[in-house]
């Protein structure tokens, strides 16, 4: 927003939101051309993946190499009942897979095809399709298309992969506690900070031991303040999630003070909907901090900040809230 002579902002104009929206295509072009993209699915590369298809009573129906990466890829058909999810995949939503279910019946085919990799002991996962898997056992499918990969890590990058059901921030922190027990036992001295990418944010390692312990867990009011102080160990993945248990341990007795508060508020005539935002707001020791441009550094040790939220929530005295306040922060919060 820019100000008017008289000190009063004005919006952008339509020609400058429309130039941020834009979409610039790359000028260098990347990846594989066309004679390189077919790849047999005989081919050396792809050989382990088409017999493992066959033995599951699968039919490969064609090799190709990925066209951003040039990785190899087999196209194949597979029985229903020989691909399962992720074992750490979100929790299913029944609600979404008759929906999903409902309209590929009504479009009369199948055509989005599930990334399938081998997981554990030799089974074929979907990291990103666990709806639509569960939807084509809704229709009675006797079999699915499927992309294979010989790249396994591929089974880790839910986040990036999933975009048939959009993530809440539970969904998405739980799916990254789980990949992250599972990659603690695999990779016993590799660093929670490598696998970043994967997991994307490292808040929502926290956030996903709390959801384990507490499904209603009201982590949208405490995400603003995790992001300002949680970061990536760089310590083992095993030794990381034990202090971050405790982390959580302190965020969930935190969250009972201010259930208390919010009570207490209640009590005293408050009905509106965004009063665990206001709280937690106000206990927040980090609010006002700014990160400098480009600083990675926390706002402060996780630690200390959350034992000055736990200061701040045993002290809270609700009498001198005013419902300005609240209405102040049910301005500026999204949707609760």
């Amino acid at each position: 927003m820019r100000r008017s002579a008289g000190g009063v902002r004005s919006k952008p104009s339509a020609r400058k939101q429309s130039a941020r929206k834009r979409l610039t295509p790359a000028r260098q072009r990347r990846g594989v051309g066309a004679a390189q993209i077919v790849l047999s699915a005989d081919d050396e590369a792809l050989f382990e993946l088409t017999e493992h298809v066959r033995r599951e009573g699968g039919v490969p129906i064609g090799g190709y190499h990925e066209p951003l990466s040039g990785h190899p890829m087999l196209l194949a058909a597979l029985p229903l009942g020989s691909v399962e999810p992720t074992p750490f995949q979100r929790d299913l939503s029944p609600t979404h897979t008759k929906r999903l279910a409902e309209k590929i019946d009504a479009s009369a085919a199948f055509l989005d095809p599930l990334i399938v990799v081998r997981g554990d002991d030799g089974k074929l996962w979907t990291p990103n399709g666990r709806h639509r898997l569960a939807a084509a056992k809704v229709l009675g499918l006797r079999m699915i298309t499927c992309l294979i990969s010989p790249d396994d890590s591929l089974a880790f990058k839910i986040l990036a992969l999933n975009t048939e059901k959009a993530h809440n921030l539970k969904d998405r922190s739980l799916e990254v506690i789980r990949m992250a027990y599972t990659l603690a036992k695999r990779h016993k001295r590799a660093k929670e900070s490598s696998y970043a990418a994967e997991f994307e944010e490292s808040s929502l390692l926290t956030l996903g031991i709390v959801y384990e312990q507490s499904k209603r867990f009201a982590g949208g009011a405490y995400h603003p303040f995790l992001r300002k102080v949680d970061r990536f160990s760089e310590r083992t993945l095993a030794v990381s999630l034990r202090e971050r248990a405790g982390f959580a341990a302190r965020l969930l007795e935190i969250d009972e003070y201010v259930k208390d508060i919010i009570q207490d508020l209640r009590e005293r005539g408050f009905k509106s909907p965004y009063l665990r935002s206001y709280v937690v707001a106000r206990i927040n020791p980090v609010r006002f901090h700014r990160a400098k441009p480009g600083s990675t550094a926390p706002a402060m040790p996780q630690g200390a900040a959350l034992t000055r939220m736990s200061s701040a929530a045993r002290k809270f005295d609700a009498s001198t809230v005013r419902e300005r306040d609240i209405a102040l922060v049910a301005a500026v919060a999204p949707d609760p």
